[in-house]
């Protein structure tokens, strides 16, 4: 044997470029099976190649087809009478717009023969306490007309837009699956509970693309140009130049094996640089993929990991990679947000919540559920046009409308969902552990109340960038806050808040506080808290003290701040009442004292007086 006829790895291989010729290998326990070569481009059939009966190591087949040259040929699997892409290429041959009904035998498998120059390129490493974590949908991103970009709804779309996210101050996009897959999927491929609402057969558009795919390939109808790959190398390529970092999805079903899995991510992280993946599916060896040294230095998202298995109690990995990513934060922020009674601990245990071992991903909106405006807008899920009855989707939302279901024109009701939207962006911007949050929401894109739009390719799932102008104070809100999150590293500390002054400093690195300073009511109708930051365990030079004062209750509360030492005074930075938005430039008072009206969040600084 040689490495000609070598059987693994499986899929088809060039044998090089002076050397007309291919090798091939997959698993079948069919005497008769091979491959099925076609001219590239026009699909003619070229050649029915038969594997030869000595041709097996076990049930794996595999062969040598000489006289063609790999760049000019696409190629199906047979075994039996059943014909069936290469699961394990690089890249297909598939035509047809987005959205187009395809079958199995239509992913005719081309061979990799492009190569890439990565030039300097380096993985940038964020730490999970430095990100600011942006979701995405590849084409929702950019497709509506008013995106002004030229290869709208791509991997190069993406990139027409990165000046966009650096200024927003995103350090980390997460895309949704992006791998080659069957867009258009019938019932009969769908799980039961998502079946039984429709009609036997009835098509339905994957937008998502939660599902079992090529794993292996990047989706042809991504990219803008006829080379997927080389586009989104590309887009990996201007991320890193500017110090930003890309983590896919991957959704395994359970009977993808393991080491499958393992395989997928190596490839990802050597041939495409991906800095993490967000990986999906509820029956995972989670243990085993954490553990393995080829992703020791890839970010890896997950509803949870079992941290203390993998290191043990005491031992810190060296490169704090592993981060839980699950609704906790999301439901238990949610309640808080609208008021409810007795969560109050639970909230702040969510915004302290920093371990040491693994990161945190905090979002209030990811690609599933209300967007950050339908939170504060919507209290029922409104799925209809989903064709599923609105009996799709999550029922328990832990929203609130702010008094009218959906679109109202009362400036009341409006006045109040901007300052909950606020209220909702400073809660997830001055916790701890990672920030995230999808696409749009910054300045408010709504969904209509759909909070499952898994088959919507419209404007329901395109971000309207025409909204960016209509809600500018909302969108500079958030630049502002995120700002103000990274410019201060006692905002997003790389361990979490002890409660205690353990270096002497004269006050915790975090405490609590109420009407009275150093006196916080925990009862659980209390729906109000004062939270004192030490800047002094971010840097021992830093001097500033924050006081986040927090009112979600819909009375007002008097907040006491705790006296400054000697020389300093309060001042306010930002509160999420309409028009105070921006750091106020004079008028600066020594603040003891204050009242908080109903539903609202102010920050003051505490540092010396300037003069």
């Amino acid at each position: 044997m040689t490495y000609m006829d070598y059987p693994f790895p499986y899929g088809a291989y060039s044998l090089g470029q002076e050397i007309d010729g291919i090798r091939v290998s997959f698993p079948s326990e069919d005497e008769d099976c091979g491959v099925l070569i076609y001219r590239k481009g026009s699909g003619r059939l070229l050649k029915k190649h038969a594997f030869r009966p000595q041709d097996r190591l076990g049930s794996i087949r595999y062969g040598v087809i000489m006289g063609y040259k790999a760049e000019q040929i696409s190629y199906l699997f047979y075994s039996g009478d059943r014909i069936f892409p290469d699961r394990w290429a690089r890249a297909y041959e598939i035509r047809g717009k987005y959205g187009t009904p395809h079958s199995p035998g239509d992913y005719r498998a081309l061979i990799d023969t492009v190569t890439y120059d990565w030039g300097e390129d380096v993985c940038p490493k964020v730490p999970y306490e430095e990100s600011i974590c942006y979701g995405m949908h590849v084409r929702g991103f950019t497709m509506h007309n008013s995106s002004g970009v030229k290869a709208r709804g791509t991997f190069a779309g993406i990139g027409e837009k990165l000046e966009y996210l650096q200024q927003l101050g995103i350090t980390a996009i997460e895309l949704q699956p992006v791998y080659e897959r069957i867009e258009m999927e019938s019932s009969e491929a769908l799980p039961e509970n998502r079946c039984e609402y429709r009609q036997p057969r009835e098509p339905k558009l994957n937008y998502w693309g939660y599902q079992e795919g090529y794993y292996y390939a990047p989706k042809n109808n991504y990219a803008f140009g006829e080379d997927a790959g080389t586009e989104l190398r590309d887009l990996v390529k201007a991320l890193h130049s500017r110090k930003m970092e890309i983590i896919l999805q991957f959704y395994f079903p359970d009977h993808v094996p393991t080491d499958e899995i393992l395989n997928v991510l190596r490839y990802w992280s050597w041939s495409y640089h991906v800095d993490g993946f967000h990986l999906m599916g509820g029956s995972l060896q989670i243990h085993a993929i954490a553990a393995d040294p080829a992703l020791s230095d890839r970010k890896l998202w997950y509803y949870d990991f079992p941290t203390e298995q993998i290191y043990g109690y005491e031992k810190a990995p060296v490169y704090r990679n592993l981060a839980s990513y699950n609704d906790g934060y999301q439901q238990e922020m949610r309640r808080f947000l609208k008021g409810d009674e007795g969560i109050l601990q639970a909230a702040m245990q969510r915004m302290r919540c920093n371990p040491r071992q693994k990161g945190v991903i905090n979002y209030l909106t990811d690609y599933a559920g209300f967007t950050m405006m339908d939170m504060v807008s919507y209290d029922r899920k409104h799925n209809e046009d989903n064709g599923e009855n609105n009996r799709d989707g999550n029922d328990h939302n832990f929203s609130w409308n702010c008094g009218v279901e959906g679109t109202t024109r009362k400036r009341q009701i409006l006045g109040l969902r901007e300052k909950q939207f606020r209220n909702a962006f400073t809660l997830l911007m001055l916790s701890q552990g990672t920030p995230y949050f999808f696409m749009g929401d910054e300045f408010g894109r709504t969904q209509k109340g759909n909070n499952n739009p898994y088959c919507q390719d419209n404007a329901v799932t395109w971000v309207n960038w025409g909204d960016l102008d209509k809600k500018k104070e909302l969108y500079n809100y958030v630049r502002e806050l995120i700002r103000l999150r990274r410019g201060q590293g006692i905002f997003h500390l790389e361990r979490e808040c002890r409660l205690m002054d353990y270096r002497s400093f004269g006050s915790p690195d975090m405490s609590y506080h109420g009407s009275e300073a150093w006196r916080p009511g925990w009862e659980p109708y209390n729906r109000h808290i004062g939270i004192l930051l030490n800047g002094a365990y971010d840097r021992e030079e830093q001097e500033k003290y924050w006081y986040i004062a927090v009112n979600m209750h819909w009375e007002s509360h008097d907040f006491a701040l705790p006296r400054l030492p000697k020389g300093q005074i309060w001042r306010k930075e930002l509160s999420t009442r309409a028009g105070e938005g921006t750091p106020p430039q004079s008028g600066a008072a020594d603040v003891q004292i204050i009242r908080m009206e109903p539903r609202s969040i102010t920050l003051f600084c505490g540092g010396k007086q300037e003069h």
